[in-house]
């Protein structure tokens, strides 16, 4: 299904995959009561930056 998207594609998958684990963490500490530690929390934002630069970042492209 990948190939018929357009082509930015790739940064909503991306996103869809930071979203992904940051839902995954929060579902572990919500209904599992299992609290993220420290290194959860920075890999998290470590993710959420990664994901905003890959989808929010001008590219020359954009414009076409």
């Amino acid at each position: 299904m990948p190939t018929f998207q357009r082509s930015y594609f790739h940064r909503i998958y991306a996103t869809y995959g930071g979203i992904f684990v940051v839902i995954s963490l929060l579902w572990g500490w919500i209904f599992d009561k299992i609290p993220p530690d420290t290194h959860d929390l920075i890999g998290s934002l470590v993710i959420l930056i990664g994901v905003s630069i890959i989808y929010y970042w001008p590219r020359e492209d954009d414009n076409k």
